[in-house]
């Protein structure tokens, strides 16, 4: 019994390595949009230390709007532009109309501001375009959803290029959020914000600029999440309960940290699969990916509960 939970699964890795790199594929493609998704939090988090429980319909209902709005006959690329212009316009309403009439609340009232977002955007969302599944619009955006076949070590390695593609899209997404946090204006003022907030307000920083461009960027980390998992499952509100999956990730990489939320995804996507294949199905009958991650980082945040990556909080008394 003990040869078959703790030996066998790692010879079956070694016999099978084409399999395992199969694995490792599936889970490094998943782990990468829960990263997008808990970066959409984190950026949030750090500029107004507001926790954004509205992130997931967000991805849902930049989904919807793109596909909804090629129903009507828009060209895909016009879907697009006119998709981003719909989250601006979103991220500026949240702004004027939730956020700063609340300035200076507490936390959990912010918090429980974003929990109306949800509650708003899935109403709306199903008034404007109903409840059932939608196909993402795929071939129209000119994403190949052919598959590109290896073979190492003699086995087969299958991958389907519209995953290669969205694995691309968001690493050129990270690094164009990295390069512009870090080399424009607006970027250190944002990153200002997350260090010192009241440093940051002292020396003229807008808060409100500052935060209908976090969440305009959030909308667009949706909207690219959103385009990934509706080629992958289709577009529906369903959508929302697999963007729940960056919470783990921000458990196990912290609330404030963006390399956390990377690393955080891609270890929480590669092992929920790895366990999933070769533990969680022999023994446990499968279906241990829809809880796999948060008993991960429930474990970490017992022995570290700033996360991986976050700071350590020193309060004194």
């Amino acid at each position: 019994m003990l040869n078959d939970i703790f030996i066998k699964p790692f010879i079956d890795m070694v016999e099978a390595p084409d399999f395992l790199l199969q694995v490792l594929w599936e889970g490094l493609v998943s782990g990468i949009l829960y990263a997008l998704i808990a970066l959409g939090f984190v950026l949030i988090f750090r500029s107004s230390r507001i926790f954004n429980f509205a992130q997931g319909i967000m991805v849902v209902f930049a989904a919807l709007t793109l596909v909804g709005l090629h129903a009507m006959g828009v060209p895909a690329w016009i879907c697009v532009i006119l998709t981003l212009g719909v989250m601006f316009l979103l991220a500026v309403t949240i702004e004027r109309v939730v956020l700063r009439p609340l300035v200076g609340q507490p936390d959990i009232i912010l918090f429980m501001a974003t929990i109306g977002i949800t509650l708003f955007l899935i109403g709306l969302g199903e008034i404007i375009f109903g409840g059932e599944n939608k196909v993402m619009i795929t071939e129209e955006l000119g994403i190949p959803t052919d598959s590109v076949v290896l073979e190492p070590w003699g086995g087969l390695l299958i991958l389907e290029q519209k995953d290669i593609t969205a694995v691309i899209v968001a690493a050129l997404l990270v690094v164009a959020l990295l390069l512009f946090l870090n080399k424009t204006r607006m970027g250190r003022a944002i990153r200002a914000l997350g260090d010192d907030h009241q440093a940051a307000l002292s020396v003229g920083i807008s808060l409100q600029q500052i935060w209908v461009l976090v969440w305009f960027i959030a909308g667009i980390i949706a909207l690219v999440t959103g385009i990934a998992w509706g080629a992958r499952a289709g577009v529906s509100f369903a959508l929302e309960v697999i963007a729940y999956k960056a919470l783990p990730v921000l458990m196990l990489g912290g609330l404030e940290s963006i390399t956390g939320a990377i690393i955080g995804g891609l270890l929480i996507g590669m092992m929920e699969k790895l366990f999933e294949i070769y533990w969680g199905q022999p023994l446990l009958g499968g279906n241990t990916e829809t809880w796999f991650a948060f008993v991960l980082a429930l474990i970490v945040l017992l022995f570290r509960p700033q996360g991986l990556f976050g700071e350590r909080i020193i309060e004194r008394v």
